[in-house]
């Protein structure tokens, strides 16, 4: 019966089945002597991070906290802070200069311009879609919303070709970000570890050869609401716990749901999950109380975020051989 405690999991089983999944994947399968995670300073790497602890040691642990100029402060906070919470070893990589050589802020912030003229390195800015995506049928089209120094907002629907551009900027950060991790990983002989959640890998919220390019995923099997039941389990810092998720590429904040999702974790995780294991539409609008044409409108949304993302989940295409 579909209900919403079929997210529920047993998260000391959980914690101790991922440990022995990390111990086995790097020491018998990969043959390697730790792991590498990135910290971001949110839930997801949190939990990754501590199940790596837990399955391999503290000693055999690295962290890695790779800022650039506009991310967040605060989650570099959190990050060291969960860090030191863990006693894992823990290395600053500032990739802004890697992103200033390869032009990343000049480019996007030429496609910002050729939109908002005024727009300079002094302003802030994000990418997000409508947010009344329960309420009725729309099209996904991305504007942005930018910040002058006075802190005067504005915001502008973004044509197809412009989000493209600022996409493929924003998208290398991941990239490089990966860079450094297996910079580290293969200098010391680790593996990386990566921090998807369900969510992220069924509707292809993840950067292809950026946070998506891993060696394992261990809870990419875990809806949000069970990555925050294994996060408290594990003593993840109760800052990070309270934080809304955000992508963290911008330097006006945003969070996943303006981004990309369009509605909270906590109905989301219920949505996906019944779309996803084809629950009946009856059950669905029982127990989330959303009438038919709301899930309707969630699953189509749902649907097309699947079949446009379908070639992340997948190796490269190649023709069989005869």
């Amino acid at each position: 019966m579909f209900s919403k405690s079929v997210l529920n999991i047993d998260p000391a089983a959980e914690a101790a089945r991922l440990s022995d999944f990390i111990r086995e994947m790097v020491f018998k399968n990969f043959k390697r002597k730790g792991a590498v995670i990135g910290l971001s300073g949110g839930i997801d790497s949190a939990v990754v991070a501590e199940l790596c602890v837990r399955a391999l040691g503290k000693e055999r642990v690295l962290g890695l906290f790779l800022p650039e100029k506009e991310s967040n402060p605060i989650s570099l906070q959190y990050a060291q802070k969960h860090a030191a919470k863990m006693g894992i070893e823990a290395v600053k990589v500032d990739i802004t200069e890697y992103l200033e050589c390869l032009r990343v802020y000049d480019r996007r912030n030429a496609v910002i311009k050729s939109m908002l003229p005024e727009f300079d390195g002094s302003w802030k800015f994000h990418i997000t879609l409508p947010q009344d995506l329960l309420d009725k049928d729309r099209l996904n089209y991305h504007s942005i919303v930018a910040e002058d120094k006075d802190g005067v907002r504005q915001q502008k629907r973004i044509s197809g070709s412009d989000w493209l551009a600022i996409s493929a900027c924003q998208n290398m950060k991941q990239r490089s970000r990966m860079m450094q991790m297996y910079y580290y990983a293969e200098k010391n002989n680790y593996i990386v570890a990566g921090t998807t959640n369900t969510p992220e890998l069924l509707q292809g919220f993840y950067v292809k050869y950026g946070d998506g390019g891993v060696d394992i995923e261990p809870i990419a099997h875990l809806y949000k609401a069970q990555v925050y039941q294994l996060a408290r389990h594990l003593g993840v810092v109760e800052e990070i716990i309270q934080r809304s998720p955000s992508p963290d590429t911008y330097s006006l904040p945003v969070t996943d749901k303006e981004f990309y999702f369009c509605m909270d974790y906590e109905i989301l995780d219920l949505l996906l999950y019944a779309y996803a294991n084809k629950v009946p539409i009856e059950e669905v609008e029982r127990e989330t109380g959303l009438k038919r044409e709301q899930i309707g409108r969630a699953f189509r949304d749902f649907e097309a975020k699947e079949r446009a993302t379908w070639h992340l989940r997948q190796l490269p295409p190649s023709p069989l051989r005869d």
